[in-house]
C-alpha cells in the first residue's frame, strides 16, 4: 500500500532523514520506533506532503505521492493523527469529529462514520456536547484518532500516540489501536514507548539518527539485543 523509496528529507538545507525506505502492506500494523530526534515526525511528515523529499520518492497504492500538496495525500486516503492531539479546544466533541470528515469520500456519509467511531469510543458519544478542553488527557487522544477515522482513510497513522499520557491511559490508547486495527485498518505508528507499539504491531523498523538500521517482524524486534538494550533497557 505504501512504499517510502530511499528518501533523503529535511527542513531547508538541514537533512533529516537519510536513504530511508520502509513499506506498509494493506491490512498491517508496521511502526517506526526511535528515540526523540531520530526523524520519526519528519518521516510522517514526508509521507503526508508538508516535507517534500530531496531525493527519492513516496509511493501510495503504486502511484508517486511525493509532489502532492498535503489536503491531495489526505485526499488518495491517508490521515495523520498529529503529535499532541492537536484537538479545537473551545469546539465540542461532535464538532472536532466532525472536521475530520471533510475529505472527499467522507463527506457523504459522515453520519454513518460518526455511529461507527462512536461504537469504539462509547465514552465520547458520553461527552459530544462538552468542549474538547474539557476532557480528559486520553479522552483528547480518543477524539484525535475518531477525528482521524471520520476521514474514512485506507491508511491512518499516528504521530507519538501515548505522548504525555500515564501509564494506565497509555494501556487504553494502545487497546484503542488494537480494535482499529482489527476493524480492517491499515496503521502506521512512530512512537518512543517501544514495547507498546511493537506489541501492537505486525513488523516495525528502527530509526537512529535519520536512518534506518533495524527492520524485522515485531516480536523478532521485540528479542533483538540491540533494541532491548537501547530501548527496553534489558
Amino acid at each position: 500500500m505504501l512504499e517510502v523509496r530511499n528518501v533523503d528529507a529535511g527542513y531547508g538545507s538541514t537533512v533529516i532523514l537519510q536513504d530511508v525506505s520502509l513499506r506498509v502492506e494493506e491490512g498491517e500494523v508496521v511502526t517506526i520506533v526511535g528515540a526523540n530526534g531520530a526523524g520519526k515526525t519528519t518521516t510522517l511528515r514526508t509521507i503526508s506532503g508538508l516535507v517534500t523529499p530531496k531525493t527519492g520518492g513516496v509511493f501510495f497504492e503504486g502511484e508517486e505521492i511525493s509532489k502532492l500538496q498535503p489536503h491531495a495525500v489526505v485526499d488518495r486516503g491517508i490521515t495523520l493523527i498529529p503529535e499532541g492531539r492537536q484537538l479545537f479546544p473551545d469546539m465540542s466533541v461532535r464538532e472536532n469529529l466532525l472536521m475530520g470528515a471533510h475529505r472527499r469520500d467522507a463527506r457523504g456519509v459522515r453520519s454513518e462514520t460518526l455511529d461507527e467511531v462512536l461504537g469504539l469510543f462509547p465514552r465520547l458519544g458520553e461527552r459530544l456536547d462538552q468542549h474538547a478542553s474539557s476532557l480528559s488527557g486520553g479522552e483528547q487522544q480518543m477524539v484525535a484518532i475518531a477525528r482521524g477515522m471520520m476521514a474514512r482513510p485506507r491508511l491512518l497513522m499516528f504521530d507519538e500516540p501515548s505522548l504525555g499520557l500515564a501509564p494506565i491511559i497509555v494501556e487504553q490508547v494502545f487497546d484503542v489501536i488494537s480494535k482499529v486495527a482489527a476493524s480492517g485498518m491499515t496503521v502506521l505508528i512512530v512512537e518512543q514507548n517501544v514495547w507498546h507499539t511493537l506489541k501492537a504491531a505486525d513488523r516495525g523498523y528502527v530509526l537512529e539518527n535519520g536512518e534506518m538500521v533495524l527492520d524485522d517482524a515485531a516480536d523478532a524486534l521485540l528479542e533483538n539485543d540491540h533494541v532491548r538494550q537501547a530501548y527496553l533497557g534489558i
